[in-house]
């Protein structure tokens, strides 16, 4: 037996999927894997850890519903940009409610005097 017989073939040759095809498949259709770990003592359950992982194309995940990323401040600059405008607005309207309680007073003042 010769070392050559030995050894498989290389990726490409003889009709094997490469790493590209099978990420493309899996990125195209999705995986879903799902899975529970349990830790009890006595028949007391002390901790219960639940793991869902999708790993899916982005367009893919859409598809499924899944756009989470896209409302996360720390993920996505548009909700970012939300976040500082809403927080922008709800400062400016507390602000004008302070003037309103005693104009040409500072914030500082009106919060101090109240109980």
């Amino acid at each position: 037996m010769s070392m050559a017989s030995r050894l498989p073939e290389p990726y490409g040759q003889g009709g094997g999927s490469n790493l590209a095809d099978i990420l493309e498949r899996v990125l195209d259709k999705g995986v879903v894997i799902a899975g529970d770990i349990r830790i009890n003592l006595l028949d007391i359950e002390l901790l219960t850890i639940k793991l869902r992982l999708i790993v899916a194309s982005v367009d893919k995940a859409k598809e499924m519903g899944i756009d989470w990323w896209e409302d996360d401040p720390a993920l996505s600059s548009g909700a970012r940009r939300n976040e500082l405008a809403r927080e922008n607005a709800e400062l400016r309207e507390r602000l004008a409610r302070l003037e309103e309680l005693e104009p040409g007073r500072a914030p500082k003042d009106v919060r101090e005097e109240s109980p």
